[in-house]
């Protein structure tokens, strides 16, 4: 689908890849020029809507496998920047839209709560930046435009996590470490970029696909891979340059900490999958070394030493910001297979884990809300002081751990029958009995709401309905995509094809 010299003719159904980034880029300037409090809201959610619903028609119309090539300004690619959508990225479009409008509706009671009443349309406006930054990254099909859009995603994530400050003054020093932490990983991106620039002379992925795929030996572009390995590693807390998660997820207000645990970090994997197998294909030997000697290793290492530092933490967000990283290593375990079945429960798992941690870290902000933070020792008998809430998460809690019935019980039997294809039985072995250490860690909130009573003196109540809706929406998905994976393995299976045939 072109936009060339019929751009006029162009129905508006054709022009959704480019609406998808360019709809929420407007509105986040119109949140502070509008300058009132009451519009404000209102406008972030239609604006992030909107993007569901286009992000959801892309969706239905590339699950056949089929691709959409929509060209910036009419200039046809590689000079032009081109808009490339398949069933990988639209499936992480849906995910980020659809977790971005039901974080805005959660959002309303919160961020009046919370966010000073001076900084209301800044959020707004950061968030909805954010937002434009990882719908850009998903959707291009140039790798420096990727650049660009995580610059934009980045920036705006450290003024939203610094907006914690208001209760804790930490969320600076988070905020800070995140900035330094990210700013590293963005250079050594763009430098693989450059890289790929100076080898190749294009910056666009398909274009670079076919020019580097005779260029295994050549050393510039194997530089160019471990920079942009490296790079995306930060972004995506790869173990271990995972160090600046648990402050930034800890600190940052709940509602930001639940839209970027669903989301950033899915986003920079779908970049890492991109990259790997669509620019560099699996027949660059040079990646098939990294992935088998360096990102499956420390994958493994990531969903042990994480899950067993998480069962040590007295702060429930710190435990489900370790908890993260562990999940993200069996994204990685999945990628490190090289085969469609592994690429698939990446892909999958990426789905499950973003719907499951957003209801998560949204229940947490309601004892937030409540209690004033979120050690455990404040939370002792909210499973009957806060009976929805606290329900919503021990729902998330079961997906986290894989029960059957639930979406993540999905991720992990797919991720462990591709362990089996592959003939590594101890792999297969290592994934359940990482899962058991979730069972340690989500118990002990467990024993803290329900097995406890509420301090003498303390009278908390549940969070109004406006705030339980979206937990719930996201809590009950993940026992429906438990039962019904037709969409999602449908999605991830094309999405895993899609990636391992390259452009």
């Amino acid at each position: 689908m072109s936009a060339g010299s019929a751009t006029a003719t162009l129905t508006l159904a054709q022009h959704l890849p480019v609406l998808q980034v360019v709809v929420p880029l407007l509105a986040a300037p119109l949140c502070v020029l509008l300058g009132s409090r009451k519009l404000v809201w209102p406008l972030a959610f239609i604006a992030s809507a909107i993007t569901f619903l286009i992000a959801t028609l892309l969706l239905m119309k590339v699950l056949d496998g089929s691709v959409i090539s929509y060209h910036i300004g009419g200039w046809a690619p590689p000079l032009g920047i081109e808009y490339r959508i398949d069933a990988a990225n639209a499936f992480v479009l849906f995910l980020v839209s659809g977790i971005s409008t039901i974080v805005l509706l959660y959002a309303r009671e919160y961020v009046a709560a919370i966010i000073p009443p001076a900084s209301q349309l800044l959020f707004y406006a950061c968030f909805l930046l954010c937002l434009t930054g990882l719908l850009g990254v998903a959707a291009t099909g140039d790798a420096f435009n990727t650049f660009v859009f995580l610059e934009i995603s980045s920036l705006s994530t450290y003024v939203l996590i610094a907006m914690g400050a208001g209760r804790d003054k930490r969320a600076l020093t988070a905020a800070f470490d995140y900035l330094i932490m990210g700013t590293i990983g963005a250079t050594f991106f763009v430098i693989g970029i450059g890289l790929l620039y100076m080898a190749t002379g294009t910056l666009n992925m398909a274009d670079l696909s076919d020019r580097i795929s005779d260029m295994g030996d050549n050393r510039t572009v194997r530089a160019a891979f471990a920079f942009i390995v490296v790079g995306m590693g930060l972004k995506v807390a790869i173990y271990p340059l995972h160090l600046w998660l648990p402050n930034a997820y800890t600190h940052a207000p709940s509602v930001v900490t639940a839209f970027l645990a669903a989301t950033a970090t899915k986003v920079a994997i779908y970049v890492l999958m991109r990259f790997m197998f669509s620019v560099f294909q699996p027949g660059f030997v040079f990646e098939t070394y990294t992935l088998e000697f360096v990102i499956l290793p420390f994958a493994i290492l990531a969903m042990f030493a994480a899950s067993i530092v998480a069962v040590f933490q007295t702060n429930l967000k710190r435990m489900l910001a370790y908890s993260s990283i562990a999940q993200i290593g069996y994204m990685l375990l999945g990628i490190s297979f090289i085969t469609k079945t592994g690429l698939t429960a990446a892909i999958i798992h990426l789905f499950n884990h973003g719907i499951t941690k957003g209801a998560l870290f949204m229940a947490v902000g309601a004892y937030v809300l409540r209690t004033g933070n979120s050690f455990l020792d404040r939370l002792e008998g909210l499973g009957k002081a806060m009976p929805w809430t606290s329900a919503a998460f021990v729902i998330g809690g079961l997906s986290l751990i894989g029960v059957p019935g639930t979406a993540g019980f999905i991720s992990k039997w797919v991720l462990i029958t591709a362990a089996i294809e592959k003939g590594w039985w101890l792999v297969a072995v290592l994934i359940v009995a990482s899962s058991l250490l979730a069972v340690i860690y989500i118990w002990k909130v467990i024993e803290v709401l329900y097995m406890r009573e509420v301090p003498d003196g303390a009278h908390h109540q549940e969070v109004p309905g406006s705030m339980l809706v979206p937990i719930w929406i996201l809590a009950l998905s993940s026992i429906y995509f438990g039962f019904d994976t037709s969409l999602t393995m449908s999605a991830a299976n094309t999405a895993a094809d899609s990636l391992l045939s390259g452009f």
